[in-house]
């Protein structure tokens, strides 16, 4: 619409570094990349494009073009390494995938383990030098022959236009479908509900396109209102406020903990002299959101996020600081038989008095909400709706006035720097060591937010735990991704379990790594350093200091 009206076709849509497309060019370029897609594909096996790219106009242009196509997206998330990488390719039954240079080795390795690869378009457009040892094709070449044709193919507001990878089973991660109409609405219901846009602002988006936050909030709901989108490729606290500035950005999308490293850059007189007026997203750090607000002339929405969009949550100005919002009667919080915990109560110091009581699971009795079920696995699909309500898998708390507050994943689910996983394949490439028994992996809270991975480890008879050995034997392991490393390590003589033979995660979950001088040994990998070393009082004391001015004390006391 915006890229055939003549009143809004020559206005930028696209910005990225110095370049900016309007939405004419923009539309051209997705219209040569549907080209393509229908050039290449197989009739014979779903349409499913892969995108493996960091945030530059090739992943807009892709992602475009496979709907003008009606073809569905595939977002491939380039920290899964080998066979996870593999298996997601596989799984969503990508027979094309467009990616760039940088990624060509990460895709050989998961080649290796398919048989039949699907065809790979790598972009060098901004300068890469190609990469030929790989079976692969330059993007530009191919796209050459094919005209900006629009194939002017219906699309019906059912038809799946997305696979967005989320958490999955203790095996393997799930795919969130998506359709064109309920995307759609995401993008309308932000831009009306949350962040008021209109076709005058600017989304500055530096969080990933291959996640759900960037797709609904940065993505669809320039679509949706007609503004543009400024991309980088990816966060930067250090080019943060000059991209905004170079843009002239007025929105900003964020999951996660990105508020509290902007404010960790060296702060200026001036910084307030920007056009941002609001940054929305996530699971901010509560301490920061208004600190940001005042040192950036903004304000700051908080909310609550999930691929599955199954339970949604209304804010006003003036809820209790923290809280997710109030939610219809019917999201209730559940305990682990399905009974509606206690009201959460909180000490003078603000502390949560009975989190035992109070701490459950966010349920939507009501039925799944906009989750539409994960791609090839029905029961999955029937596990998150069962009984008949939709079931988040997070931990919440509900106040005596109706409002909710998030408390974290279950036992089996980590979130760290927006991405979630499970503990799972972290724990199958740990019991590769040749001194471990067993490995339990689970979440514990991040200083600013999110979680960090732990993981406590049993080992062999006789064995005893090597620091340097074990950072060295991580660092080795191809197929761990960055962000599952553990922070924290416990060593235990043997891991305790319920009378149904199963890890009682939540006891350590609820031990942490507090009790420092107990009798299980504790050792920490803190950011930028290499080998593990013993976590002692001193180490706990600092973090302790860490946790109270990012205000989030009561989730390490918790």
């Amino acid at each position: 619409m915006y890229a055939t009206d003549a009143a809004t076709a020559d206005r930028p849509y696209l910005l990225f570094e110095d370049c900016r497309f309007t939405f004419a060019e923009t539309y051209r370029e997705a219209c040569r990349y549907a080209q393509l897609f229908l050039a290449e594909r197989d009739p014979a096996r779903p349409f499913h494009v892969g995108v493996l790219l960091e945030n530059r106009p090739e992943f807009v242009f892709a992602e475009l073009g496979a709907f003008l196509a009606r073809a569905t997206v595939v977002g491939l998330n380039p920290t899964r390494r080998g066979g996870h990488q593999a298996r997601d390719i596989m799984h969503a039954d990508c027979q094309l995938v467009v990616s760039e240079a940088k990624f060509a080795p990460l895709l050989g390795d998961a080649y290796r383990e398919v048989t039949s690869p699907p065809r790979t378009f790598l972009a060098t457009r901004w300068g890469e030098a190609p990469d030929d040892r790989h079976d692969m094709w330059l993007l530009e070449d191919a796209l050459a022959g094919h005209a900006p044709v629009d194939p002017q193919l219906p699309i019906g507001f059912d038809d799946l236009a997305l696979i967005i990878f989320t958490s999955g089973t203790t095996s393997a991660p799930k795919g969130v479908m998506r359709a064109h109409g309920r995307l759609l609405l995401f993008g309308f219901g932000a831009a009306m509900n949350m962040t008021h846009a209109t076709p005058d602002d600017v989304v500055y988006c530096c969080m990933p396109l291959f996640h759900s936050n960037a797709q609904i909030l940065a993505l669809a709901m320039t679509l949706a209102v007609g503004c543009p989108l400024a991309i980088a490729r990816r966060f930067s606290k250090s080019r943060f406020l000059d991209d905004v500035r170079r843009h002239g950005a007025t929105l900003f999308n964020y999951v996660g903990s990105p508020l509290a490293y902007i404010l960790d850059t060296p702060e200026r007189p001036h910084d307030h002299d920007n056009p941002l007026r609001l940054a929305y997203g996530n699971e901010g750090p509560r301490q920061y959101l208004d600190v940001f607000a005042q040192r950036f002339g903004c304000r700051v929405i908080d909310s609550y996020g999930a691929s599955e969009v199954g339970v949604s949550f209304t804010r006003e100005d003036g809820d209790p600081a923290g809280c997710l919002g109030r939610a219809a009667p019917e999201v209730v919080i559940m305990d682990d038989h399905g009974n509606p915990c206690l009201p959460a109560e909180f000490g003078e110091d603000g502390r949560l008095r009975n989190p035992d009581a109070a701490i459950g699971e966010i349920v939507n009795t009501a039925g799944p909400g906009f989750f539409e079920g994960y791609y090839k696995n029905e029961a999955a699909t029937q596990e998150r709706i069962r009984g008949g309500h939709f079931h988040t898998g997070d931990l919440g708390y509900r106040d005596a006035a109706g409002y909710i507050y998030f408390a974290g994943r279950d036992a089996e689910w980590l979130r760290v720097d927006g991405e979630n996983f499970l503990a799972r394949p972290i724990e199958d490439i740990l019991q590769r060591h040749p001194d471990v028994f067993l490995a339990a992996v689970y979440a514990v809270p991040d200083a600013q937010a999110g979680d960090r991975v732990m993981v406590a480890l049993a080992l062999r008879p006789g064995r005893a735990f090597d620091p340097a050995a074990f950072s060295a034997f991580l660092d080795a392991q191809a197929d761990l991704s960055p962000k599952w490393l553990p922070t924290y390590v416990r060593i235990v003589p043997e891991l305790q379990r319920s009378e149904t033979n199963k890890v009682q995660k939540r006891e350590l979950q609820r031990t942490k790594f507090l009790d420092v001088d107990g009798p299980a040994p504790i050792f920490w990998r803190p950011r930028d350093v290499r080998a593990y070393q013993r976590f002692t009082a001193a180490a706990l004391a600092e973090l302790r200091g860490r946790f109270a001015a990012a205000g989030n004390l009561g989730r390490l006391d918790t």
